[in-house]
């Protein structure tokens, strides 16, 4: 007979044992020094204040997850769980992820790119951006860890997919945003009825000051002290377009930088499906877009330097202004160690970008995704990117979000009289117009 010490020895055992065959996340590490943390709300080593991060037994997943279980799972993020570092069997699924891979030829031939790709996130759901993935995750882990009230310091896009989630979730829900925010990203966020703080200042001061609240409130900041387990939801980024290449990675993606965070887990993503044998081990070039009146990152790659001096933004691409980039160092080696690049464009060649991109694909996208389309027309006119790669261009928001930045640049509608010849008439001109416009494109 089991003493009541040996019984409760054995229930733990087998606790923990039923865990780890649905969870294979095992641990926190620290990214630069290696020391090791219980699953717990922390993203600060104790040791050297680095950042840290979720750490896998990927022996355990090489065992259970094959293409086919994935492939059999749920047409959301949710189909990589395995991947994500949540225990439970009901996360809080609202349809995200699995986006579309476009082929975009038209816009390649534009480029002069014959295996160009859009990964599009502008219509993902429920709030048109990548956000909905790592708030997904980050939500579904602060129920496991018992948080009631959650939060997030925004440009925007955070701030919607957070009450959104939340909302679905029955969680209550605070947000903080710079008070100079796109209106359309307040609206997006305000009709989810979340408490709305907007901070007179800008997003590094913004987070600076949730820091603070996330301290002595004991909330659940999805990319504060959650941020371990928010961040790694931007892997499925990298994992959706593996799986609709026919599992199969490209030669070189494109993706916009603001913390660098999902830059970096995009890479992690890949490397993960090689370490489980899900795809053959290839080099993938990984380049990063900025734009310049916020560019700490590309001015560090452009001096050569492997440390990130802050700057104070100054740039329509609110969305990606963020001046003091959490995991910039880490963009940066990952782009110097794949021969990628990491380039900054102005905030015409932005617009320019998101009209590129309608204009050839039908895909509307905010400032964050002109700036890729932008720096993605820059490396192919400056020959770094090969016309023969797989190449594939992250948009990671809609342009509803920020239509203040296309304003008085795409024409206005011909308005005319309910008759024929008035639509003639207008018809000619127009017509004319774009002879114009094309003879000046030529010269």
């Amino acid at each position: 007979m089991l003493t009541d010490t040996e019984y409760e020895a054995m229930t733990t055992q087998t606790l923990e044992a039923k865990t780890h065959r649905v969870a294979a996340f095992e641990k926190l590490k620290c990214k630069e020094c290696g020391a090791e943390y219980e699953l717990q709300a922390k993203h600060v080593c104790d040791v050297c204040f680095g950042p840290v991060e979720v750490a896998y037994d990927y022996d355990f997943l090489r065992q259970t997850v094959t293409r086919e279980t994935i492939a059999a799972g749920p047409n959301s993020i949710w189909r990589y769980r395995p991947f994500l570092p949540v225990a439970t069997d009901n996360p809080i699924d609202v349809g995200t992820g699995m986006t579309p891979l476009v082929e975009a030829q038209r816009l390649g031939r534009r480029l002069g790119l014959k295996k160009l790709y859009i990964k599009n996130d502008a219509v993902n759901m429920p709030t048109l951006s990548f956000k909905d993935r790592v708030v997904s995750v980050a939500l579904t882990r602060a129920r496991e860890l018992g948080f009631s009230t959650v939060s997030c310091a925004s440009t925007g896009n955070l701030a919607n997919s957070t009450a959104a989630i939340a909302a679905h979730a029955g969680l209550d829900c605070c947000v903080f945003i710079p008070a100079d925010l796109e209106a359309g990203k307040v609206l997006g966020t305000l009709i989810y009825n979340p408490t709305v703080m907007a901070v007179k200042g800008n997003y590094d001061q913004v987070n600076r000051l949730c820091s603070e609240v996330a301290n002595t409130h004991g909330w659940g900041f999805v990319n504060i002290n959650l941020r371990p387990y928010y961040s790694e939801g931007s892997k499925t980024l990298g994992f959706e377009v593996a799986e609709q290449l026919g599992w199969q990675l490209p030669d070189h993606i494109v993706a916009p930088l603001a913390s660098g965070s999902l830059f970096t887990k995009i890479y992690k993503g890949f490397q993960e499906f090689i370490k489980v044998g899900l795809v053959d081990d290839k080099h993938v070039r990984f380049s990063g877009a900025q734009a310049e009146g916020c560019s700490p990152i590309a001015q560090a790659y452009r001096e050569g330097r492997d440390f990130i001096t802050p700057v104070k933004p100054n740039t329509i691409a609110k969305s990606i202004a963020i001046g003091n980039p959490a995991d910039g160092v880490y963009a940066l080696d990952i782009a110097q160690k794949t021969n990628g690049n990491i380039e900054s464009v102005n905030d015409r060649e932005i617009v320019e970008g998101i009209k590129l991109l309608a204009e050839t694909e039908g895909i509307f996208t905010e400032t964050a995704g002109g700036t890729t389309i932008a720096v993605l027309k820059k490396l192919v006119e400056a020959g770094k990117i090969d016309p023969e790669e797989t190449t594939v261009a992250y948009i990671t928001g809609n342009g509803l979000k920020t239509q203040e930045a296309v304003q008085g640049e795409i024409g206005e509608p011909l308005t005319i009289e309910p008759k024929l010849d008035a639509f003639e008439r207008a018809l000619e001109r127009s017509r004319t117009l774009e002879r114009l416009e094309w003879q000046q494109v030529l010269v």
